[in-house]
Parts: structure tokens; sequence; C-alpha cells
């Protein structure tokens, strides 16, 4: 152990004095020897290291998105090569080092973490054991084993006997049920940051090796937690639960806020942004601007939600922008009143005539027909009581002749040209 210790001596001084020095703060308060002051000084250490590591995260959040971009990619790769797992494996690597993307960059804020875990993982052992370590001394070291979270010794753990519980004043029954519950807890806060990850922020019907990462680390890590934290020791265990729910908001916040392309949060989160634009008639926040300024530059590759999105806005009369901003659409402009205020800003919608039957069809062909030709006649000079219906220029027709049967020809004959016809020129007598 003191070889380990030695190996992680350049991180466990550093630890144990950042340890220290919120313990000096939290003792005024809750007095030196108490959980309290150890406890929060412990959450102090991870909210600390947390905030450290926020630039990782934000690469890690890029990552992960690189990494969605590519599903297509990476789905094509697998169906072309499905029966051969090796040139598969090649074609998917030579697609992450062409796009610069790697798919264990989800795990950089987890291997980051080690080896401040390992340091205070160290220094809660020495406390256990009765060992100095780093900055701790004599005196902090009598004051951290008095201290208990909830009746459970800081450096007790799980798997402990009697005689070491009693030593650090304590009960197995306390030391046992309270570490159980922290288990379960951060068994839990994990599951459930890896399951909330995959039912809302990733498109699970691609199915893909990252894709697949993803679902066998939402089960695995939990049950490393689960497995290990019967080893850990309290203070440990309060480490681990803190970053979990820290990890758990930070991934609420950025899903609810800046969701992946094409999942049910971005669908959420640009509902709620059509709703809130159209009520206040633009983007006020500059984040808003720039989730508006990237659908907008997407043009026809946009999704099912970001057109459905800009087509919200076309009905509330607005437009969006290039730069992110909102304005009014032509449509919206044109309608306004004497005082400047706009009217309904939705256009109206265009009514489909309603299908009609057969007899209304053709009374309805007839009206038009008498319509047209009444408009003829309104159109064109006043017409003598005397005179036939036709046209001034129009030709005189042509003399009925009797049929030998009686009857007088009234229609034209067969061959014969229809319409006024040139008059026989008179036969000389």
């Amino acid at each position: 152990m003191d070889t380990i210790a030695s190996l992680f001596s350049f991180i466990t001084t550093p630890v144990s004095w950042v340890i220290v020095q919120f313990h000096t703060v939290y003792g005024k308060i809750f007095g030196p020897d108490t959980g309290w002051a150890w406890g929060l000084s412990i959450v102090s250490l991870v909210i600390l290291i947390r905030i450290c590591l926020i630039p990782l995260f934000v690469k890690q959040i890029k990552s992960t998105r690189a990494m969605q971009t590519l599903q297509p990619e990476m789905k094509k790769i697998q169906e072309r090569y499905k029966n051969d797992k090796q040139r598969q494996s090649e074609e998917m690597m030579k697609l992450y080092k062409e796009t610069g993307t790697n798919p264990l960059s989800s795990c950089l804020p987890i291997l980051a973490q080690s080896p401040f875990f390992f340091a205070l993982y160290h220094v809660l052992n020495g406390i256990a054991t009765g060992d100095t370590i780093g900055v701790i001394n004599d005196s902090l070291l009598a004051s951290a084993r008095k201290a208990h979270i909830f009746g459970a010794p800081l450096a007790a753990k799980f798997k402990d006997g009697s005689a070491t519980v009693q030593a650090l004043g304590a009960t197995v029954t306390d030391v046992r049920v309270v570490t159980a519950v922290m288990i379960v807890m951060m068994s839990a806060s994990q599951f459930y940051t890896q399951r909330q990850l995959m039912t809302k922020n990733v498109d699970t019907t691609v199915k893909t090796p990252f894709m697949q990462q993803q679902k066998m680390l939402m089960y695995v890590f939990p049950l490393m937690f689960a497995v290990f934290g019967i080893n850990f020791p309290v203070g440990v265990l309060v480490y681990w639960l803190t970053t979990n729910v820290w990890t758990m908001g930070q991934q609420m916040y950025v899903i609810r806020n800046n969701p992946t392309p094409g999942s049910k949060a971005q669908a959420a989160y640009l509902e709620r942004l059509t709703h809130h634009v159209t009520n206040h008639g633009k983007a006020r926040k500059r984040s808003e601007r720039t989730i508006i300024k990237a659908i907008v530059a997407k043009g026809r590759d946009r999704n099912e939600f970001e057109r459905k999105f800009i087509n919200g806005l076309n009905k509330a009369g607005l437009a969006a922008q290039a730069d992110g901003s909102v304005i009014q659409s032509e449509a919206q402009a044109a309608v306004q009143t004497e005082d400047g205020t706009s009217t309904s800003a939705a256009a109206p919608k265009r009514q489909q005539p309603k299908r009609q039957s057969k007899s209304q069809r053709q009374s309805g062909g007839a009206a038009a027909m008498g319509g047209k030709a009444a408009g003829d006649a309104s159109s064109s000079e006043p017409i003598s009581l005397s005179k036939s219906d036709e046209p001034e220029d129009a030709k005189p027709a042509a003399p009925v002749k009797k049929q030998p049967g009686g009857g007088t020809r009234s229609k034209a004959q067969s061959g014969q040209r229809k319409g006024p016809q040139r008059p026989k020129s008179p036969s000389k007598k």
C-alpha cells in the first residue's frame, strides 16, 4: 500500500491539502470533528474538480455530436461489409481518422477523474488505518476518525468487521445500512444519467458500434459501482455519489438547452422555442439565435423537427434569418392596421372546393353557358326586334330546300361544313 501511495503522491498531497482547507472553513461552522465538516469538504472537492473538468466535458459533447453525425455513414459501412467484420472495422477506423473523431472521447471525464479518485481513496484509507498521508497530520487524523456520516465513520467500509468498526466508534449495522443505501443511490444515479442520454438525446434506431458502446456503458457502469462500492470507504462513496449527481444535473441542462439534432430532446426544445419566439416576435437569447442560425444554414438538409420549426414560424408570420434573428415576413408586414399594429399573423388557409354531384355539375355548366351568352350579348350593340339574333356581318343563309318526303332539311348534310355558308350565285333568268 505504501508503494501505491508513493506512486500517487504527486496527486495525493494536493488532494489532501484541498480537503484540509475546506475542513478549516466548515469546521468553524459545524465543528472540526463533525461529519458535516469532513463530508462537505469532500463534496466541495468534487465540485472544484468538476468545475476544472468543464472544458473536457465540452470536448466530450462535441465528440459525441460528431459521432452522431457520422451514424449514417457508419450504417452504410455496416451494411456494405456486413459479412466481413475485419474490413468493416478497418473502414470504421478510416472514417474516424478522416473526420478526426474518437469513439472513446465520451470516457474523457471519467478518465480525468481517476487520479483524484485514487488520491482520495488513499487519503481515506490512511485515515482508516491511522496513518498520516499528505498534509493530514496527527491532529487532523484524530479529528477525521471521529467524524461520522449518519452514524457511519468516514473511513469505514461495508466489508469491515466488527472489531474495525468498533475501533472507529460505530456499529456494523449502521455502517452496512449507510454504505448499502449510498451504493444503491450511486448506481441508480449512474444508470439514470446514461439512460437519459440514450432515450432522449440520441437516435436509438441506428445500430452502430457507437450506439452499442453507449448501451453497454448504461449497464456496465452501475454494475461496477455496485460491485466495487462494497470495498470503498464511506468518504469515497460520498465522492462518487456527489460526482454522479453533478453529472446527471449537468447532462440534464445540456439536453434541455443544447440537444442533439434529430433527437426527442431537440423536438421538445424546438417546440418550446417556437412558442417563445412567436410570443415575443423575436429570439431574445444568444443561445436561441445560435440554434436558429444553425437550422437556417442547413437548408434542405433539415430534419423533421427543424422543418416543423421553420413552418411554425412561417405560419405565425415570422421568418428566420441567416444570422439567427427572427423578423416579420412579408405576408405579416402587409397585414397592418391603421395604428401600425399587426392583425392576424397567420395567412388564411386555402379552402378546397366541395365535390358536387353529376346533376349539380350539369346544372352548373348550363348556368355557366347561359351566363357567358348573356355576357356576350350585353357587351354587343342593341339588337333590333325585327331582325334575327345573328351578327350584323353575317351572310344570308342559303334557301331551305324541300325534301322529297315533304320535309325540310334543318341540319347540315353529311360532308357539309357547319356555320354560315356562302350563298350560291343566282341563276340567270
